[in-house]
Order: C-alpha cells, then sequence, then structure tokens
C-alpha cells in the first residue's frame, strides 16, 4: 500500500469510527476509486449508506466486500440485514444463517451496528410471531436478540410483557428488573416492574419503582396513578 492510500485510508477509518460518515465516505471513495480490491472500504462504505437508506448501493458495496473475501462475517450479516430492509426476506434468511455457521468456526468481533441491526431483525420477527398470537416462538425470538444486544432495554421489557401475559410473573418481573438494572432511566420497565411486582403482592416494592419514575419525570401520570392506588389498597 502507499504511503498517500495509507493516508486516506487512516483517516477514512477515523471519521467513521467517529461516526463523522460524510466526511468519511468522500475519503473512502477517494481510496475505491486508487484501490477497489479492499473489502473493509466497502463494507464501511456500506455501513454508510445503509444509515442514510441508500439500501441498493449498501447491498452493492456488502456483496463487493464479499466478492473480494468471501469469509468476511461481518460483511455477511450486514447484506443479511440490508436484504431484509429491501424486502428480500428470503435471502436475508439465507445470507444470516450461512454467517451465523461461519461466526462459530471463525470468532470475530462485530460492530455496534451489525450487532444491533440483527437484535431488530429478531425482534421484527418477535412482534410477528407475537401478533399471530405465537408467544412461545415471538419469546424465542426476543432472546436471541438480546443475546446480540442484552443491553437494549426496550427488547428486555417487550420480553418480559409476554412472560407476563403467559401468566409467568416472577420471569416478567426478573426481565423487568433486568431492564431497568442495566438503564435506570428507562421508565416504561420501572412502571411495569412495579406493576408485576404489585401483582405479586410485593407492594412496597412497587411503590420503590413508581417513585423512583417520579423521579425520573415529576410528571408521570401512570406513576402518579399507580402510588394513588396503592394507597387506596393499603387504606381498605
Amino acid at each position: 500500500m502507499d504511503p498517500n492510500t495509507k493516508q486516506l485510508l487512516s483517516l477514512g477509518q477515523e471519521h467513521y469510527d467517529k461516526g463523522e460518515f460524510d466526511k468519511a465516505e468522500k475519503v473512502l471513495l477517494q481510496v475505491v476509486r486508487e484501490h477497489p480490491t479492499y473489502a473493509d472500504v466497502q463494507n464501511m462504505l456500506g455501513v454508510i449508506y445503509h444509515g442514510q437508506t441508500r439500501f441498493a448501493q449498501a447491498k452493492g458495496c456488502f456483496e463487493r466486500a464479499l466478492t473480494l473475501n468471501p469469509e468476511y462475517t461481518e460483511a455477511s450479516l450486514n447484506l443479511a440485514v440490508t436484504l431484509n430492509e429491501l424486502g428480500l426476506y428470503h435471502e436475508a434468511k439465507q445470507i444470516y444463517g450461512q454467517a451465523i455457521v461461519r461466526t462459530r468456526t471463525q470468532p470475530r468481533a462485530l460492530d455496534s451496528f451489525a450487532m444491533g441491526k440483527l437484535a431488530n431483525m429478531h425482534a421484527d420477527t418477535a412482534s410477528a410471531y407475537e401478533r399471530l398470537g405465537l408467544f412461545s416462538d415471538a419469546a424465542r425470538e426476543y432472546r436471541q436478540a438480546l443475546q446480540l444486544c442484552p443491553g437494549f432495554a426496550d427488547l428486555r421489557t417487550r420480553l418480559a410483557h409476554l412472560y407476563r401475559e403467559s401468566g409467568q410473573q416472577e420471569e416478567a418481573a426478573e426481565q423487568y428488573r433486568q431492564a431497568v438494572d442495566r438503564s435506570p432511566s428507562y421508565v416504561p420497565a420501572r412502571l411495569h416492574l412495579g406493576v408485576t411486582l404489585f401483582a405479586l403482592g410485593r407492594k412496597e416494592e412497587a411503590r420503590a419503582e413508581w417513585e423512583a419514575v417520579l423521579e425520573i419525570d415529576a410528571e408521570n401520570r401512570n406513576a402518579q396513578f399507580y402510588l394513588k392506588t396503592l394507597d387506596s389498597d393499603l387504606d381498605s
């Protein structure tokens, strides 16, 4: 690699890592014009285009990255996400399955973009199962999403909802608690944790959660209502 290309690549990577995608795109395109055979550059451009909802261009970049390096797991997963965005669900599932098999033999840390997008793919599938009343299948998809991104409090809260609706109150409480532990200011998890604890007869624990909600959002009407209901219940 000549010194000029090396400098451009380093600059493009720096902009990319900082999330300065407009600047990164300009620099990386200069690299591509001179050296179109760098799979990592194609993958980075694909991520940039995906973030700009230019999905067809993103697809092309990820496919070029895989042509250059067929074992590039991250590009495979990014391609699967992009195919899903384009409505090419069968192709997305096929590419995703192949990539997951590859990760078992070629472990490699995936970037947050890939992990987050893949987690959301599982969450979308979970929602579809949920609408059909297939709660166990939906729960499985949410658990797979959380294996990828355990810190996604919204997805953990949705999994907890499923447990609660299925009558598994203790399991629901545990999932709400994990969501709160990871994201203490995520109000929906605290509210529903309080409701679930109340249903389990753990009323003072429920009170603590609702009071914590009011510390975050003093005007939260749900928390205010639940606390009034709790006080009325204790007075009766």
